[in-house]
């Protein structure tokens, strides 16, 4: 099956989770987020940024294959073909000024969407959000685990703090999830960095202060992507710091927003 026809009647071609907007908004936005998740997260990362961002900021969590709605679509091991598909399906989606944000590996993705679009010619993003996202260019120092045992990559994940101990309980639920898991890692773990011309939009990166898996000196580095101008926030808590300062986050990617002239002011 056509991965970019398996949801033909969805939106993005299944990829974006947005629900219809309200009779009070207007029927455009003043600006289009769209957000990619963490290795193993779904579309569910981003539940609450509606209400919280406000009417006037569109937020698209991105939907990958292999969970949630789209469990049963086949997963990507590689970024390049992602962002390929990801672009395809965002065709319709970038005559409205537009934002990315991603966490973790979301940052990864983000970025490389970011020059694939600009491949293509098509519309940039305003502003590129990068949360607890290893820098591109950077070295892992952290070994290889998407082609070893379960025990392993669950433990690696419970470890970053990306597992629902609920879930770790259920081993047939945990079964179901362990591709999209997999495949995640090997996504963020077979990355090779091609250096290409820094994107042309502003970076606004986030670091946790107690991430022990991506600190803020090896997020800091993202500055080295833009000619546009970047900023680093430092926030209180570890990986999952977008869910556990979730206020602090949303509150500087709508002064961000609002500065450049895309919805109300925070």
């Amino acid at each position: 099956m056509n991965r970019l026809t398996a949801h033909p009647a969805g939106r993005a071609r299944g990829w974006l989770v947005a629900g219809p907007r309200r009779r009070a908004v207007p029927a455009v936005p003043a600006a289009r987020l769209i957000c990619l998740p963490y290795a193993g997260g779904g579309s569910s990362a981003y539940s609450g940024w509606q209400e919280l961002l406000g009417p006037d900021v569109e937020v698209c969590p991105v939907e990958l294959p292999g969970r949630q709605s789209r469990w049963r679509d086949p997963v990507y091991t590689r970024v390049r073909p992602l962002v390929e598909d990801l672009a395809s399906a965002l065709t319709g989606e970038l005559h409205v000024p537009y934002a990315l944000f991603g966490h973790s590996m979301g940052s990864l993705v983000a970025f490389e969407l970011a020059r694939e679009l600009r491949r293509r010619g098509a519309p940039q993003p305003r502003v590129l959000f990068a949360a607890g996202g290893l820098a591109p260019g950077l070295r892992r120092t952290s070994p290889n685990i998407h082609d070893q045992p379960d025990a392993i990559v669950v433990d690696r994940l419970r470890r970053l703090g990306g597992l629902d101990e609920e879930i770790a309980a259920e081993p047939e639920l945990l079964e179901v999830l362990l591709p999209a898991i997999r495949a995640d890692f090997s996504v963020c773990e077979t990355y090779e960095y091609t250096p290409e011309l820094p994107l042309s939009c502003p970076i606004v990166a986030f670091a946790g202060d107690r991430d022990e898996h991506v600190p803020p000196e090896q997020i800091a580095p993202w500055r080295e992507h833009t000619s546009a101008g970047f900023a680093l926030h430092v926030l209180p808590g570890g990986h999952f710091f977008p869910m556990t300062a979730r206020a602090a986050v949303l509150h500087t990617v709508r002064a961000t927003l609002a500065a450049d002239g895309l919805g109300a002011r925070a």
